[in-house]
């Protein structure tokens, strides 16, 4: 089954956890060299950050990727989060997962919720994202089930839209629940590093 597969590549991965701030950080270092991080909820074991960073070609690190988040906020002074947050010209897209859903938002959407519309595209395997006043459009592939070579399914895929926000949630499927718990198992057994540094691997 093709979700034990990335289940073990995550297990064969070298791992570094911390707990800062009431999040365990976990740090993956991949035989690739690939880097991922990842932070959870102390308490609920609630994925609130995940992100990667490779190397160049060169070998030097490139910049970290966000995956599930908050975005990355550029630079400082004039195009500090106030602007960003007050520009209801640019739509602002996240991922924020939830325990049964994978999540995304969409901010600063300023049109009415019967505009929208959101569904699958097999071919692609993608969500797309479209509005009938040509507004706003947007292509988003579903990395987990990717990852676990899962297919889309239409029919676990739902928006809402409120306070200028779309929020597309995809229903996690039993496999990926499975592997998450497999996973939470396997990140207890994690040596943790002290918080007085960054959550790195030796």
């Amino acid at each position: 089954m093709a979700v034990t597969g990335w289940l073990e590549s995550l297990r064969a991965a070298e791992k570094t956890a911390l707990l800062q701030d009431g999040r365990r950080k976990v740090h993956y270092l991949f035989p690739d060299g690939k880097e991922m991080a990842e932070e959870y909820d102390e308490k609920t074991s609630e994925l609130l950050v995940r992100k990667w960073r490779v190397k160049s070609a060169l070998g030097a690190l490139g910049q970290w990727q966000i995956e599930v988040g908050e975005p990355a906020l550029h630079g400082a002074g004039s195009l500090g989060p106030e602007l960003i947050k007050e520009s209801n010209a640019n739509p602002i897209f996240m991922r924020k997962d939830t325990k049964m859903c994978f999540q995304w938002r969409i901010r600063n959407l300023p049109y009415p919720k019967e505009v929208y519309s959101v569904c699958v595209d097999q071919k692609e395997r993608c969500v797309v994202v479209r509005t009938t006043n040509k507004k706003y459009y947007k292509k988003f592939s579903i990395t987990d089930l990717d990852r676990y070579q899962l297919p889309l399914d239409d029919s676990l895929l739902s928006f809402a839209y409120a306070n200028c926000t779309l929020i597309i949630s995809y229903q996690k499927p039993k496999g990926v629940l499975e592997a998450e718990s497999e996973l939470q198992k396997e990140l207890k057994k994690v040596k943790m590093a002290h918080s007085d540094g960054d959550c790195k691997t030796q």
